[in-house]
Order: C-alpha cells, then structure tokens, then sequence
C-alpha cells in the first residue's frame, strides 16, 4: 500500500508533538512538510533528521503558510493535519476550506492519539484564551502541593524557535539555565517565575523523552504539573484538568480552538480576572460552562496586581509594556500594565507607534488592534534591539513592565521603570486548595 502524503499546519508547538506522537515511525504516512504561523521567522528551518526519525533522514522542511496550497499541488498531498491554537472557528475552517478546494483531507488529530501517560499523577493547567491566567494558576497549584509535602516538576507547552536538536529536552532549575538554553523572552515570561521560586520546569521538542526526565528529576517528582500554552489542549493524559476563562473576553471559551476541548475536558474552570471584569461578562461565562460541561467544578478567581514603585506612576506619562502574544493573537486589548496604570493615577498612556523601529512595525501591521500598548516581543536578537530601541526612544515618564519578568534585566531601558506583579487569588469556596486535597487523596502521589 502506498503511503498517505501529509502536511502538518503548525507554529513550532502542537504540530512537532503531533508528528512525534501520530506520524514519527508511522509507516503509513509521509509527512512532506510542515507549515508555520503565528511566529515570526520559523519558517525556513528543517525539522532535523536526528528528532525525525529513521523514516526521515533528510529530515523535514518547515515552510511559511502562505505555500500551503502550492505543497498540496506540488507533493500530492493525501492529509493536512490542522495543529496550532488560539484561533476563532472562522479562521480554522478557512484554512479547512483553503485544504478541501486544493484537494486534500483537512484533519484534527485529539488527545487519544497524541496525549502521552506518565508514571506520575499529572495537573494539567489548560484555558480556553491566551493570556487568561494559565501561569499564575500553574504556580498557584504548585503551591498548594508543595504545601502538602510533595515536589511537582513543571513542564511547559513548546517554544522551540532556536536549535530544535539542541531543544530536545531542556531543564531549568536556575535563573542562569535561561541564558544557558539562550531563551527569547517569550521563554523566559514562563520558565522564570517557576525557578526563581525553587521549581523545576522542563521544556524543548520531544515530549515523550521530556515527561520520562521529569519523572525521574533528580531533585525528586511526586506530580507531574502540564503549565500549557495558549489554549491547547495537554500533551500528557492528565489526572486533573484545570481550564482558566477570561471574562474580559466572554464567549471566546466556545469560539476558539481548541479552548472548547479544554472547557468540555475540564475537572474545574477557573473564572479569573473578576476583579476586573464586567458582571455580563463574568455571567456568559457561567452560562457557557453550564452549557458545555455542568459537571465541572466552577472555582472565581481574581487577579490582583501591585506595582514595585507606584510614585513613578501617579501623574506621570507613561509607556505601558504588556506580555507580546496575550496582545497579539491572544487579541486582548489591555493587560496587567494598563489596569496598573490606571489604578494609580497614570496621567497619560503614551502611544508607543510613532516610536516603532524594525521588526515592531511588522508587530503592529499584522495585529493594528493592539492600538497603543506596546507589546514585549522578543523572539528572536533583531527583536529584542528594536523592542529595546523603541522604548528607549519614546517620549514618556515612566515604562510600566506589565511582563512576567523585568524586561530591564533582559535589555537597557534608559528611563524608570515601574514593574507590576499579579498573582492569582480564589474567592470563597470551592477553590483550588480543596479540590487539590481530593486529588492527593486519590491518587497518593508519595
């Protein structure tokens, strides 16, 4: 029988575990190419020979988007396996549509066939947006079961853009290993927080090899903790799945793929950012939990924020800096630096577009509704100079860091710099601690 043709549609995540769970040594299938989205500069590079496989010792090409239909004529492609989040339905059946008229079988592949099992008791922490919260819950759920006794190895979802084989399996258990593994800022927003409180979070390419390291960590593993990205849903068959909504954003938790899965899969839904949010909006959501999964435990969360120096933010002009993907295709229109910014009596929100330089400008052509924020990217050298460069050249009083880590440790800011923490905090009952109590007890990690 000759085999199927395939092309994975990816953005360096989901679409390399899709190929290393379902298609790696699976002789049926050839898999031609995959494509890249979402992600600047990650196209042009080959899925390496050395993770590929025997059956690809050439490797694999990874090509932009935009050649989708050309590789599909081209390689008489059988099977386009859609494998990347945080995308409304229209924009996911669009790209089935661009499959179906080229020819080919438009396919999503589920969690029976790519969820991997560990040998540990595993937490996911999944959400239904970008940017709902999954982070400070993660870390939340952490806290809870080393108050426990036990130690939990933190695993998060894919960001390999650098050297794929050199990514295969990364460890950080000190703020150096970021340096050592030459993370983007986009890394270093996840894996900080984790090691600077004393965890350890594995992360790279190949997520079988990764979870079979955690599990014998040698600094010990009781519990397995899936910190996930954007809203995708885990890789690893998880115990416990925790989904966190955004009411900021009500009705995206059953628009967007794949946040659906992750809120019909859920043991609890955590309804973050309250504190802020509208009572519409906070109720929608509660109607569409209802809807889709009225078994899953409903736990509010707020996300309250502080600053380090509010002085340099009370009647000052300030430049706000917020986590690039949440402002991005996470499409929120304000973050942790705005709601600071406001809170402590910012006199203007300066506009960081006049100032743009290099790649920043192609940041706000592609996504113009950010408006004046200015987003942290930092995937690669070139955008971290010209993140750096157009801050530097703002006209404004003070940068509002509404990051998860001081950009000012990453790059030299030339003017004060005010960073906001946020945390997440339950209100009343049911909340994550007890629901954590029922799941040790359960499932005895020790």
């Amino acid at each position: 029988m000759s085999k199927r043709n395939v092309v994975i549609i990816g953005a360096a995540g989901r679409d390399f575990h899709n190929f290393n769970t379902f298609f790696r040594d699976n002789e049926q299938y050839n898999v031609v190419a995959f494509t890249a989205a979402q992600i600047p500069d990650i196209d042009g590079r080959k899925y390496p020979a050395e993770l590929a496989g025997a059956l690809y010792p050439s490797g694999i090409p990874i090509v932009a988007e935009e050649e989708l239909e050309t590789i599909i004529k081209e390689k008489n492609v059988h099977d386009c396996v859609f494998s990347y989040s945080d995308v409304n339905y229209a924009h996911v059946m669009r790209i089935s549509s661009t499959v179906n008229a080229a020819g080919a079988n438009f396919m999503l592949l589920g969690p029976n066939e790519t969820m991997v099992k560990s040998s540990k008791p595993v937490v996911a922490v999944v959400a239904t947006r970008t940017g709902c919260g999954k982070s400070q819950t993660s870390r939340r759920v952490i806290e809870h079961l080393m108050g426990m006794g036990l130690k939990v190895v933190a695993i998060r979802h894919p960001m390999p853009y650098g050297d794929l084989v050199a990514q295969k399996v990364q460890r950080y258990a000190v703020v150096e290993d970021l340096a050592k593994h030459k993370c983007t800022i986009e890394e270093m927003e996840e894996y900080e927080p984790h090691v600077v409180r004393g965890n350890v979070i594995y992360a790279g390419v190949d997520y079988e090899a990764i979870l079979r390291e955690a599990e014998k960590d040698p600094s010990g593993c009781d519990v397995i903790l899936w910190d996930g990205g954007n809203n995708d849903f885990s890789f690893y068959k998880p115990d416990l799945t925790i989904t966190v909504a955004d009411p900021h954003r009500a009705g995206n938790e059953i628009s967007y793929y794949p946040g659906e899965v992750n809120l019909r899969l859920a043991d609890v839904v955590v309804i973050n950012k309250m504190d802020s949010a509208s009572p519409e909006g906070i109720q929608t959501v509660r109607e569409n939990i209802a809807s889709r999964n009225p078994k899953a435990i409903v736990v509010d969360g707020a996300s309250p924020i502080s600053v380090d120096k509010p002085e340099l933010i009370k009647g000052k002009r300030c430049l706000i800096v917020e986590d690039g993907p949440t402002l991005t295709h996470g499409n929120m229109k304000i973050g942790a630096g705005t709601v600071a910014a406001r809170k402590f009596g910012c006199s203007e929100e300066i506009d960081a577009r006049p100032y743009l330089v290099g790649k920043l400008k192609e940041t706000y052509e592609i996504y113009p509704e950010i408006g004046n924020i200015l987003p942290a990217m930092g995937y690669g050298e070139q955008q971290l100079k010209d993140l750096e460069a157009t801050i530097n050249n703002t006209d404004c009083d003070t940068v509002i860091i509404g990051t998860p880590i001081d950009l000012s440790r990453i790059i030299k800011i030339n003017k004060p710099t005010a960073r906001v923490f946020y945390d997440l905090a339950e209100i009343g009952k049911p909340d994550l601690k007890g629901v954590l109590e029922d799941f040790v007890k359960k499932h005895n990690p020790k």
